[in-house]
């Protein structure tokens, strides 16, 4: 996949992984959109980039997906790359959690069906372009669940299957899809889950893009590659080392 010369849309692109990708891209003669629910926040962000479009939404909302992708089409019908990269996520108490299926529902909203609904609805404009790209951003835990993430986990689990499945359904069509499966990084978003002992979300942006270039579908992002080798040794190992004590 090209990485200059694109249109790229970025959920979640105010912050983060997101704001780190969109960096990279716009210095790179793309032109990048990003959406975020926190107009500041997003207005903010968009200052410090070039070749960028900062469009608030909240992609877990329907009314808000239908007036962003009239919008899309409209404005930007030469959109080739969809970056699904919003997130939601929060600590798990299995046992004696009063809020666990408030948790799941929004995790399972964000990370996962909101995402369905966004492609679903710019396939057609993707499918138009001589090349295209879907990158869905999962993680680490979509392989072995950690207890205190796990509804998260099962969140990232479903996208995982729902991106090998989607990837095998455009096979022969113009549009890429790819899977970016980042550790545990050091980000606002992931402060409440102990992300201060990640990875830079720049790392991230950079372990990307080399991906892209190559056509990489599956890009798993520093020790994720090393523990989904042990994930496919042993299941049960894998899942005893996500659970060990930080």
């Amino acid at each position: 996949m090209k990485t200059s010369q694109n249109t790229v849309l970025i959920t979640g692109g105010s912050a983060g992984i997101g704001f780190e990708i969109a960096k990279q891209l716009s210095a790179k003669n793309n032109h990048v959109i990003i959406v975020g629910r926190n107009a500041e926040r997003l207005q903010k962000a968009a200052a410090q980039l070039q070749n960028v479009t900062a469009i608030t939404a909240d992609v877990s909302n329907a009314g808000n997906v239908e007036i962003l992708v009239t919008k899309l089409n409209r404005d930007f019908p030469q959109l080739n790359m969809v970056i699904n990269n919003a997130g939601a996520a929060a600590f798990n108490d299995l046992l004696n959690g009063t809020d666990n299926f408030e948790i799941a529902s929004t995790e399972m909203l964000t990370n996962y069906l909101s995402i369905i609904r966004l492609n679903e609805k710019l396939l057609p404009l993707l499918q138009k372009q001589n090349e295209a790209a879907i990158v869905n951003v999962s993680s680490i835990v979509a392989f072995a669940p950690s207890l205190k993430l796990a509804t998260y986990g099962s969140s990232k689990a479903a996208l995982h299957s729902y991106t090998r499945a989607l990837r095998l359904a455009l096979a022969d069509t113009s549009v890429k899809v790819f899977e970016l499966m980042p550790p545990l990084v050091d980000t606002e978003f992931s402060a409440e889950i102990g992300g201060h002992n990640g990875i830079p979300a720049s790392q991230v942006a950079d372990e990307f893009l080399a991906a892209l270039e190559t056509d990489n579908y599956e890009i798993r992002v520093a020790n994720t590659e090393q523990f989904y080798r042990l994930y496919l040794s042993s299941p049960d190992e894998a899942l005893k080392a996500i659970n060990q004590p930080r």
